[in-house]
């Protein structure tokens, strides 16, 4: 989890809570706490691009196969 707030981004950057709830339900959550993000919700495992700078509108959701948080989502 990042120390400090992805420079660039404005408003809540950390969702801790969300931690082990439904994907879908962080999603929502995020995007109503924070319109100025977009939300992708990622399968563990799946490869995606690697980021060497934090991408001020994003927020990943790590899931699991059924669906839950696995990581604390984060914008980055």
């Amino acid at each position: 989890m990042a120390s400090d707030q992805c420079q660039g981004s404005t408003g809540k950057y950390v969702w801790p809570e969300l931690l082990g709830v439904e994907g879908t339900v962080a999603e929502a959550t995020i995007e109503r706490e924070n319109s100025t993000v977009k939300v992708e919700v990622v399968l563990e495992g799946t490869i995606v691009p690697a980021d060497f700078v934090c991408v001020p509108d994003r927020v990943r959701v790590w899931v699991d196969t059924d669906g839950l948080v696995t990581r604390v989502p984060v914008i980055g």
